[in-house]
């Protein structure tokens, strides 16, 4: 609905006082700041108190703790400083050092443990293999693999009979025949290569494996649960430190936080001499808040003026619009925000985005359904856009009654109206004879849109000062006569056959605003008391009669856009319309049902995405390009 009142404030207060006013200024939210670089770069002599920020490296050492033992240190609400950095950076530093030494144990019994246990598995596999495994993979002219091949591969070795190679099964399961086969030296290559065609997986017995598999395997249990007692003993061991200093770790990350933000605010500070000030913008309800929060403090000044008192300072945006057109300012924001002293187009976008998706959506079971399902969103996942879709759902409904559509269906409304005694309603959209009367009407509701966003545009421009803007531009008075006036002529001729186009009014209403708009630069340099031709005539005039023409132009095809409005009428109607002829070919209540169903649910998704996105481009392209600049900074909250 608009944009909320601002004052620009000033806080002012003696260096000594520099900490204190900071920790106070960190816990206020409902501020825009502004950055010290921006005024000390405009003023000589003034400085700037933004340094490098020394919590960083204590704080990263914390979340070393945190990561190392799978932790997160809970914060607390901190308003003063307790300890100091030396005796954060120390005691920090102290536990991590204590902790890290056990952080390393654990990995080193964690490596063992897998080691061993990867040990174990392998040997289980050849735990029939009664032979001592030094023995077996000692030897100087032999060599042994020990694994595993598929069933099927067996039968194949018969084929590699004559080959150097000794095989033999040890085992068979799930598939696997888990065996080993020797050969010579010499033959070692080839061999191998054929296990390999066949699909044998070996399995590597560590070096420090000794002794048959057996006996093995019970070594490498008894080292097994040495490693995993020792790997307990140094958990409980961390969890006793941990425990010990939580207290003090959990404070001493808050107050780092705390820390962190007043270092992070020191580039709001504006330095000069033994003074320093912060400027800012804040609400003008919550002045006095301000005023208040800062009472406790001796020696503190804060100066409240005008938001755009200051010419080296541009007052942020904060929009602020009712509960109705609130969801549609993300539109407005992916455009751009306006300048403080615009006007906000959020409720202009709010009433057209539903008014347009309504006509190109209306029916009234999919908007109800619409509604309902961006209703369950927007409370259990919060999305932005689903308050948006609350708004369409509703203006679809209500334009599916006017043409009498519910899930598709014609025919249910109807004879409410009659009992009513109401004959122009509903809207029969698939009639032939309304077709015409359709697009026409979308032209008409296109152009007063247009002609609407030019009234915008004359007075934002009248606002800003910008008179060669407001009278002498395609959206300005010129444009707004000129295609006010073709608008009118070609009314009059449709509904009473007298024609405008004469030269009686062609000239005031036709000619002069077309040499208003070709001439609109040199106009604009006659008010600013600048030469009219600086890069002589003739340039100026080729460039200026094309874009004159280019004009013309864009006047057609804009108001030939707002025909999609009723093309998507008639397009949603026969997207329904299939959908029941789908139905008619489906036998059994239950297949028709589904149709039914699967049906709109394809439509809704389908064409609602579309329509959305159609109307989106009517508001930036057709609306915002003739009244709407969005250079504005957005108000940044101070957090």
């Amino acid at each position: 609905m608009a944009i909320a009142k601002l004052n620009l404030f000033n806080i002012t207060s003696n260096n000594k006082n520099l900490d204190k006013v900071l920790e106070k200024f960190v816990l206020v939210d409902y501020i825009h700041p502004v950055i010290a670089s921006e005024i000390v770069d405009k003023v000589h002599g003034l400085t700037s108190y933004s340094t490098e920020n020394p919590c960083n490296i204590i704080l990263k050492e914390l979340e070393d703790i945190e990561k190392e033992n799978d932790i997160e240190l809970p914060t607390i609400a901190v308003n003063s400083i307790e300890y100091t950095l030396d005796n954060m950076r120390e005691y920090i530093h102290t536990t991590h050092d204590k902790i890290q030494k056990l952080y390393n144990q654990r990995k080193d019994a964690e490596t063992l443990i897998k080691k061993y246990s990867d040990a174990m598995n392998q040997i289980k596999d050849i735990e029939n293999l009664d032979i001592s495994l030094d023995d077996l993979f000692s030897t100087d002219y032999l060599n042994a693999r020990v694994g595993r091949i598929p069933v099927d591969s067996l039968e194949k070795l018969n084929f590699y009979s004559s080959k150097s190679f000794i095989f033999q099964s040890l085992r068979v399961d799930k598939g696997y025949c888990w065996c080993i086969y020797v050969t010579t030296n010499d033959n070692e290559r080839e061999i191998d290569n054929i296990f390999s065609s066949l699909f044998f997986d070996r399995i590597h017995i560590p070096d420090f494996v000794h002794g048959t598999p057996i006996s093995a395997y019970e070594t490498l249990k008894m080292e097994l649960d040495v490693a995993e007692a020792n790997l307990k003993n140094v958990k409980e061991e961390t969890d006793l430190i941990l425990k010990e200093n939580l207290n003090q770790l959990k404070e001493m990350k808050s107050e780092l936080l705390f820390l962190e933000r007043i270092y992070e605010a020191k580039k709001y500070v504006v330095g000069l001499g033994d003074k320093f000030n912060i400027n800012g913008f804040v609400e003008k309800e919550n002045v006095d808040k301000l005023q208040e929060h800062f009472s406790r403090i001796e020696d503190v000044n804060i100066e409240i003026r005008p938001a755009d008192s200051d010419k080296r300072l541009s007052p942020p945006t904060k929009l602020k619009n009712n509960w109705f057109t609130k969801p549609f300012g993300m539109f407005v924001e992916m455009y751009g925000v306006p300048s403080y002293k615009d006007m906000d187009p959020t409720s202009i976008v709010a009433i057209t985005y539903s008014l347009l998706f309504g006509i190109m959506f209306g029916d009234v079971g999919q908007g109800l359904l619409l509604a309902l399902l961006s209703f369950g969103l927007l409370k259990w996942k919060g999305m932005k856009l689903a308050g948006v879709g609350i708004r369409i759902g509703i203006s679809s409904a209500f334009f599916g009654l006017l043409f009498d559509s519910v899930f598709g269906e014609h025919g249910l409304i109807a004879p409410i109206y009659e009992s009513l005694g109401i004959s122009f309603l509903p809207f029969h959209v698939m009639d032939a004879d309304f077709t015409m009367t359709l697009l026409i009407g979308t032209v008409v509701l296109g152009s007063i849109i247009i002609l609407t966003t030019m009234l915008l545009n004359i007075k934002t421009a009248l606002n800003r000062k910008h008179y060669g803007q407001a009278f002498f531009s395609p959206n300005g008075v010129a444009g707004f006569v000129l295609y006010g006036f073709v608008l009118t002529a070609v009314g009059f001729m449709f509904l009473t056959e007298i024609s405008l186009l004469q030269p009686l009014f062609m000239i005031p209403f036709v000619v002069l605003p077309l040499l208003l708009i070709l001439f609109k630069e040199p106009l604009e340099r006659l008010i600013e008391g600048h030469k009219l031709f600086p890069d002589g005539f003739g340039g100026f005039f080729v460039e200026a009669f094309f874009e004159t023409f280019e004009t013309v132009l864009s006047y057609i095809t804009n108001t030939m856009s707002f025909l999609r409005v009723g093309g998507f009428v008639l397009s949603h109607a026969g997207m329904m319309l299939v959908v029941f002829s789908l139905m008619g070919m489906m036998d059994g209540a239950f297949a028709t049902t589904l149709v039914f169903i699967l049906g709109n649910l394809f439509v809704m998704g389908l064409e609602g995405l579309i329509v959305g996105i159609q109307v989106l481009r009517l508001e930036f392209y057709e609306m915002f390009s003739r009244y709407f600049e969005g250079n504005g900074i957005p108000f940044k909250y101070n957090e």
